[in-house]
């Protein structure tokens, strides 16, 4: 094949006026960015989502120690996470994740509430369950360890290790004079 008679500023300027294919490139330079921050967006939501249903477990299952109930029936912390882990039927591996914590005080300024994790970003999961008498004040608080996996690429909700973040949902309530 004869060398190109064309000039190469001709060259140039023909390849610089055409646009076809310009719109493949400009997404491929844009579409990292616009996938990492879409998965890290619903990542995120998972995250509330999440929490937002271990706080409503956590309320509810309060209600039978606020009742009474749990005591009357002498639950064990092992029935009392039973009672847990049968609201918590989607997104939680209740029986090997949750962590519990149960607490009673004779007051309200007694309530010491702790976080269970160490300076080295460690859980140290309480195993406490002191669902106390009447009138006495109660502290529950339920402990999950959420997998995180994209927002690991930048913006790191993560506050435990192995790129976890702690859900912790609590209810804080005095008993009922129950019988």
């Amino acid at each position: 094949m004869p060398p190109s008679t064309v000039p190469k500023t001709n060259i140039l300027r023909r390849f610089r006026r055409n646009r076809k294919g310009s719109a493949a490139v400009e997404f491929a330079l844009v579409a990292p960015l616009f996938f990492g921050v879409l998965f890290a967006i619903i990542e995120l939501a998972l995250v509330f989502f999440a929490s937002q249903i271990l706080e409503t477990v956590t309320q509810d299952t309060a209600r039978l120690i606020m009742t009474g109930q749990a005591q009357n029936a002498a639950y064990s912390q092992a029935t009392f996470k039973d009672a847990v882990c049968a609201k918590l039927t989607v997104m939680f591996d209740c029986v090997n994740g949750v962590s519990i914590d149960v607490q009673s005080y004779k007051a309200f300024s007694a309530v010491d509430v702790k976080d269970p994790i160490d300076s080295g970003k460690n859980f140290v999961p309480p195993n406490n369950y002191l669902p106390g008498g009447p009138n006495d004040i109660v502290v529950v608080r339920l402990f999950y360890k959420w997998p995180l996996f994209i927002t690991g690429l930048g913006f790191n909700v993560a506050n435990i290790g192995n790129n976890q973040r702690l859900l912790t949902a609590t209810a804080a309530f005095q008993n009922e004079p129950y019988l």
